[in-house]
């Protein structure tokens, strides 16, 4: 069901769905998988952890825009992280150890993939906007309510790229969070041949983090006003990609 739809149903779902705090920072039970699945499972949660660790301490950051950060912070906000899936990487590193709830997929890849971000202090709930979607922003919508901040990729998990998606808007307009968005450039990188492009930072690069104004959703809004919110949301992460894209030319 697309996510708009299911907005007038929220606050009756909110009710059924436990909430997933108190496993959000745990490892998944790999009981399911086969020993070959597990042992593929560690291995990939490693190798992502230790890549992602190294090449993040050997890149010098810059960062525009805390100021935004620290307003919604000041305010008593939490944010709500949004950003393009390319941009992964370098995000992962930068925003480690806040203890930010991310969603990951139920799918043997978001296994692996909720280990290694564990270990750089995040959160998971698994879902993803192609499965389990629905459930997994119920679960994020409890999860801000008991103070925890959250982060989507606004593209994921499969695209099409740089195409923002609703789901962290009605996650704001839930909680009376905002959408914080941010883009991370590095000056030099890899380009993964995967849809999103993915960028991985060569060793001792620089990179600048821009993070944009924070876009609020009020309660009342409706569907309508939500996609005007998408085409700001868009807006300001494709002047975020044009600022980095600048940044790295100049």
């Amino acid at each position: 069901m697309p996510l708009l739809q299911i907005i007038p149903q929220l606050d009756s779902y909110l009710l059924a769905v436990p909430n997933q705090k108190k496993t959000a920072y745990q490892f998944a039970d790999l009981s399911e998988y086969s020993l070959k699945q597990r042992v593929q499972i560690r291995l990939a949660d490693f190798a992502f952890f230790l890549s992602i660790k190294i090449l993040g301490r050997l890149t010098r950051f810059e960062i525009r825009g805390q100021e935004h950060l620290d307003a919604l912070t000041a305010a008593g906000k939490l944010p709500i992280i949004g950003f393009w899936h390319d941009r992964i990487f370098l995000g992962t590193y930068f925003f480690r150890d806040r203890g930010i709830v991310v969603m990951t997929s139920k799918s043997f890849d978001g296994e692996y993939i909720a280990r290694f971000i564990q270990r750089l202090g995040y959160g998971s709930i698994r879902g993803s906007s192609s499965r389990g979607g629905a459930i997994a922003l119920i679960e994020m919508i409890k999860s801000m309510r008991t103070g925890l901040p959250m982060a989507l990729t606004l593209d994921g998990p499969r695209g099409p790229r740089y195409v923002a998606k609703t789901g962290a808007l009605i996650l704001a307009k839930k909680t009376g969070n905002p959408v914080l968005p941010f883009v991370v450039e590095a000056q030099n990188f890899w380009t993964v041949n995967s849809w999103d492009k993915m960028q991985i930072p060569r060793p001792f690069t620089r990179a600048i983090v821009i993070v944009g104004e924070p876009i609020y959703v009020d309660a009342d809004t409706g569907g309508d006003e939500i996609e005007l919110k998408l085409i700001e949301l868009q807006g300001s992460l494709n002047t975020l990609v044009e600022q980095g894209r600048r940044w790295r030319e100049s």
